[in-house]
């Protein structure tokens, strides 16, 4: 089952990123294929952008421990990237989150960063609370 989120944030649609949140094993996936828009002077990923896509896969995936479609807001109380090798403007890159612990209130959430090619771009980890839903009205 594909169950894709498409253009549905302003950082989204800048980014260009689809998120997959169907793939039936709790993971969010982010993809994206990067452009010249996505690097740095060095023509290399920006690092921004890679911590934009680990935290957008790690945040679905505590998304989807409580709410199948992978909407349920969270936020991030923390994160921690490692960058360990480049992509460059062509590449196609997938962030994939994986929950590795928590309680009620927070979850820790591992993110990897891949190249195609299987070459690992950047870990993370990170912690993620729940938004309450009467915080959204508010």
């Amino acid at each position: 089952m594909t169950a894709l989120i498409e253009n549905e944030t302003g950082a989204q649609r800048l980014i260009g990123y689809v998120l997959d949140v169907g793939g039936g094993d709790g993971r969010a996936r982010c993809r994206l294929t990067l452009t010249g828009d996505h690097t740095n002077r060095h023509g290399a990923l920006h690092g921004g952008i890679t911590v934009a896509l680990l935290d957008n896969a790690m945040g679905a995936t505590a998304s989807l421990t409580v709410d199948a479609s992978g909407r349920a807001p969270f936020l991030t109380v923390s994160m921690s990237t490692q960058f360990l090798a480049p992509a460059r403007a062509g590449d196609a890159l997938m962030a994939t989150g994986r929950v590795t612990g928590g309680g009620r209130s927070l979850l820790f959430i591992d993110g990897v960063l891949e190249r195609s090619d299987g070459v690992t771009i950047a870990t993370a980890s990170g912690v993620f609370k729940r938004v309450p839903s009467e915080r959204l009205t508010a």
